[in-house]
């Protein structure tokens, strides 16, 4: 009952206190309500559509908000646009996913997106899948991914650090200690595909208390009356999903992201970044030339799938980033 009392207070009262007291610069921030409770759909694309759709919780005051615009921006003053690597965080192993990792900036990559391996990715398709479970089987957990982020810093303060995945994974952390030990690491940004907005007190409010900053995703799915709602609440830049499907399982086709983005664009001054189904440089060229930029994952797991060495890895990541860059 307490619960419900608490969820059936209004969003809109509860953010305006969080943003008020961040405006001021208070340090005691209102406290979120407790909410805990699943979609109840076991249709896994149904599930992600819906969550896609509704909006993830966007922050306010992180460096990621700060860097990725300005990397945005800074590549938009020079004719380019952005080019956003994913890869899994210990696929196909700790130390070479690290070295991956190191290497992607000099490969091109204006932002990393680093997947947090779980078990049941339910937004993914079979590549990374198949690299969660690598990442897995070779021992990956919460604790060594924020390590490899760790390590990441200790060479490059610069590049922005999206971590991207579910919220099992955090839950099983623990949200306050997940979230300190994510930010003393160097973590800029999380995206986490299965908190909607009606989970926000979840996750999204305890991330932007501490400094860090959710991505928002919109897709094919999120028409007029739901764009305005999703748009609210993002920062730094809005990911726009190509597809209506799972990672790696389309390609994005250029005739159809064209008008999506542009009413989006239409709403706000936002970049918009593009992602799933991106996986050569000439879409990534194509979808580029659409957006401020594009991401590519599936595409570069499957690099590694194949037992690639990293340079060879980093290599192709630069066909792709240069193809961005070209746009």
């Amino acid at each position: 009952a307490q619960e419900a009392a608490e969820a059936a207070r209004p969003y809109a009262e509860r953010m305006d206190a969080v943003l008020a007291n961040l405006a001021s610069g208070a340090k005691d921030q209102p406290s979120a309500p407790k909410l805990i409770s699943g979609t109840g759909k076991d249709d896994v694309h149904l599930l992600i559509v819906a969550t896609a759709e509704r909006g993830l919780c966007g922050g306010f005051n992180s460096s990621i908000v700060k860097l990725a615009r300005q990397r945005i921006e800074e590549l938009k003053a020079q004719g380019k646009k952005a080019f956003v690597a994913y890869v899994t965080a210990g696929d196909p192993d700790a130390e070479t996913s690290l070295k991956i990792v190191r290497g992607l900036p000099k490969a091109g990559a204006d932002v990393i997106e680093l997947g947090m391996p779980f078990s049941d990715p339910m937004a993914d398709g079979p590549a990374i899948q198949a690299s969660g479970k690598r990442a897995l089987d070779a021992g990956a957990t919460m604790v060594k991914t924020l390590q490899l982020v760790r390590a990441f810093r200790a060479e490059d303060a610069d590049t922005p650090v999206v971590l991207m995945g579910y919220y099992n994974p955090i839950y099983i952390y623990g949200v306050e200690r997940f979230l300190a030990d994510a930010k003393d690491a160097g973590v800029d940004g999380l995206i986490v595909v299965d908190l909607p907005p009606e989970e926000d007190e979840e996750l999204c409010i305890p991330a932007q208390n501490a400094g860090l900053n959710f991505i928002r995703l919109a897709t094919p799915t999120t028409d007029d009356a739901r764009l305005p709602t999703v748009l609210q609440n993002t920062s730094g830049f809005v990911y726009y999903v190509s597809i209506t499907g799972i990672t790696g399982a389309a390609e994005a086709s250029g005739a159809d992201v064209a008008p999506e983005v542009a009413r989006m664009k239409a709403q706000t001054d936002l970049p918009i970044i593009v992602g799933f189904g991106v996986k050569t440089p000439q879409k990534a060229e194509e979808i580029a030339a659409i957006a401020d930029g594009t991401v590519v994952g599936s595409a570069i797991v499957n690099e590694i799938a194949q037992g690639k060495s990293v340079e060879e890895v980093a290599a192709f990541v630069k066909s792709l980033a240069d193809g961005a860059h070209r746009a």
